[in-house]
């Protein structure tokens, strides 16, 4: 039931809750936060918002317009279970505090302009997303990038490089062994109780829960949450990752989301199914067609196909994120739409004869992304195909790694790396400002922003470029 902003200040006073945590996503996805003393927050506080500085975000504002202000959702609180002193938390919107209008480069107010320009096209009123992210968990990281050496080393007791290690008490093997970590149970699943735990602190924090299991990788893990409306969504995958890192490190351990943290295993990725609803009525099923989807959800994959190389600037935003994208694997990376094959970019998941389960899933992204950008980006993509009823052609479901190379050849394919996503994004970008969702100064910051990470890598010898290169 929605939250009013008399019923947060109703809580804090019944609860006797003495500090509350104001949480807002910046623009490369990582919650940042600012704790106040109740007497701070009224009911003025949830319109006007709670000042703060915004010039140390990276990639918001300079340092002669630096005043912002935070403005919290009644809907999102929740008592942070991390903290020892009890702490109401609230998920912020950001505005500008003189004009009081969203500010241009908050991810979150962006996802509202998105669902908001849904609205105004009458294709849908309703945009429901449901994300997969899936995760690492190691025992001990060490990493440093300098001027005369490179290096990285990731560990967990589960991993099959460990097998002929010397352990405190003895190595007692049980190790998971490449690519075999699906499914399998104690004791070569070391993390079940720390899952368990993840799953349901997420549902104590109001995230529809579902399930969590061992994923195929070494040390690679995923809890199963509902899908929900996009900007709840979102807000759920903040949650998720916060309680993902600090339930970890409560046992000892860190996770990453990281796409690709082990070399010649499988990378994480962050799965997104989506639908479109008006007037409580689903718009994606089509009786009797392939896959029983609507002549709209095939317009939607088409703008999804057609746009998947620039919103991959945004779903796939780092450079480690194409290390996963790597055509001949299991990896996402062909422009199809399928109903069964895991390595289309899209496919239509088997959800039986109810109309409303019918939904598409787009496979590409990874948890990386700033969820409000990601959603908003690919919901975009679709009411673009939609709107110029862009058809996605045929479902592809022969096996594609049997295809001659000539057959794979005319088949497109994802960008190989994120300067390539950029350079689409640049080339490409009507599709977003459309309804003045995302603007040419969003767009070209965010090229900004990326870029410097492009270079950064560029400049840098590789280690592996020793191995190849040293005595050539």
């Amino acid at each position: 039931m929605a939250q009013t902003a008399q019923d947060v200040l109703r809580q804090i006073h019944e609860d006797g809750i003495e500090l509350i945590d104001l949480k807002f996503v910046d623009l490369h996805g990582k919650w940042q936060h600012l704790t106040v003393c109740r007497d701070l927050i009224d009911e003025a506080s949830f319109s006007d918002g709670v000042a703060f500085d915004g010039s140390s975000i990276r990639g918001w504002k300079a340092i002669n317009e630096s005043d912002m202000a935070m403005v919290p959702d009644p809907n999102t609180a929740w008592i942070d279970p991390f903290y020892s002193h009890k702490t109401l938390s609230l998920i912020c919107s950001i505005q500008e505090p003189r004009s009081g209008k969203p500010y241009g480069r908050c991810p979150r107010a962006l996802a509202q302009k998105a669902l908001n320009y849904l609205g105004s096209t009458g294709i849908a009123d309703t945009a429901y997303f449901g994300p997969e992210p899936e995760f690492f968990v190691f025992d001990d990281v060490r990493y440093s990038s300098g001027s005369g050496s490179s290096f990285y080393s990731v560990d967990s007791v589960e991993a099959p490089w460990n097998s002929s290690r010397l352990e405190e008490g003895g190595n007692l093997a049980y190790k998971i062994q490449l690519k075999e970590g699906y499914f399998p149970v104690a004791p070569n699943d070391t993390l079940q109780d720390m899952r368990t735990e993840m799953l349901l602190t997420m549902g104590s924090l109001g995230v529809p829960i579902e399930k969590q299991h061992h994923e195929v990788a070494t040390a690679q893990h995923e809890l199963g949450i509902k899908f929900a409306e996009l900007i709840s969504a979102a807000d759920n995958v903040m949650i998720y990752k916060y309680v993902v890192r600090n339930v970890a490190r409560k046992y000892g351990k860190t996770a990453t989301f990281m796409p690709k943290p082990v070399f010649a295993d499988n990378g994480s990725g962050m799965h997104v199914h989506q639908s479109l609803w008006r007037g409580g009525n689903p718009l994606f099923f089509g009786e009797g067609t392939y896959a029983n989807l609507s002549q709209t959800a095939r317009w939607y994959i088409g703008g999804l196909l057609k746009h998947a190389p620039s919103f991959l600037a945004f779903t796939n935003p780092t450079t480690n994120s194409y290390k996963r994208l790597v055509p001949g694997f299991e990896a996402p990376v062909n422009l199809v739409y399928s109903q069964g094959n895991r390595s289309a970019a899209v496919r239509i998941p088997l959800t039986g004869p109810s109309p409303k389960a019918k939904r598409l899933e787009f496979r590409s992204g990874d948890a990386l992304s700033n969820p409000y950008l990601g959603f908003a980006a690919m919901l975009m993509a679709g009411i673009d195909g939609i709107k110029n009823q862009i058809d996605p052609g045929d479902g592809t479901d022969v096996d594609l790694f049997e295809l001659s190379p000539e057959e794979l050849a005319r088949i497109s394919t994802v960008p190989a790396s994120l300067n390539g996503a950029l350079e689409a994004l640049d080339a490409d970008k009507d599709y977003l400002l459309a309804g003045g969702v995302f603007t040419e100064d969003f767009i070209n910051n965010w090229i900004t922003l990326k870029y410097e990470e492009v270079q950064q890598l560029r400049q840098r010898p590789h280690p592996h470029e020793f191995v190849m290169y040293y005595a050539a």
